[in-house]
């Protein structure tokens, strides 16, 4: 798979992907509106279930949707750079370049590596480098979600979702991707596992303010 890849095209991935991954939206949109900074609030955290905690859903959603898809725009760009080359190689570029925005965004260059947990990042990730992938594990995050109304315990079933799922769809590529952010996903989320297992971790829509529940 990585016969027809040169050192540049791994490099420029690894290190584009890294720092598009870095950006901060969380911040960069809070302070822009005036809003303040998402690290002097809730879990401090630059994701954009902390910035909801600023009481400015929009600033939320766009959070969300930048953390998104800067994993998903470093998955395409690499995808458009490679497209004279074998699938195969293509599929180890572009979950090289989606793997090191997730990277980026976990620990960011530009605040010191303290960033998000990598939630919203894993599926903008998954979603461009394999949409059924991405779709399955997004339907997990939704159903337990209904079901139980924990954020936290959603994303880490859809983290054990997708590299399942990328191996049933015989993407090994994506299954590895999927597998590396898992783990980081639930490294991220240690706090959160040790309140799930003592029953004491809020529930989506309660305690609004509790400053530990960050996910994203």
């Amino acid at each position: 798979m990585f016969e027809n890849l040169t050192n540049l095209q791994i490099d420029a991935a690894l290190i584009g992907g890294y720092l598009l991954g870095s950006i901060p939206f969380g911040v960069i949109v809070m302070r822009a509106a005036g809003a303040g900074d998402p690290r002097a609030i809730g879990s401090h955290s630059i994701g954009a279930t902390n910035v909801l905690r600023s009481g400015r859903r929009d600033l939320a959603a766009l959070t969300l949707l930048g953390d998104g898809g800067k994993g998903a725009v470093a998955v395409l760009i690499a995808w458009l750079a490679t497209r004279h080359l074998s699938d195969d190689a293509q599929g180890v570029l572009t979950c090289m370049a989606g793997g090191a925005a997730f990277f980026g965004h976990i620990f960011p260059v530009w605040l010191r590596f303290k960033g998000g947990k990598g939630v919203a990042t894993f599926f903008g990730t998954l979603l461009a480098a394999a949409w059924p992938v991405g779709m399955i594990s997004g339907a997990a995050w939704l159903l337990m979600a209904a079901l139980f109304r924990i954020s936290s315990l959603a994303g880490l079933t859809a983290a054990i979702v997708a590299p399942i799922a990328a191996l049933l769809l015989h993407r090994p590529a994506v299954a590895i991707l999927a597998a590396v952010m898992a783990v980081l996903i639930y490294i991220r989320h240690l706090a959160n596992i040790q309140r799930l297992l003592k029953g004491e971790e809020p529930r989506i829509g309660g305690q609004k303010g509790s400053p530990k529940s960050e996910t994203a």
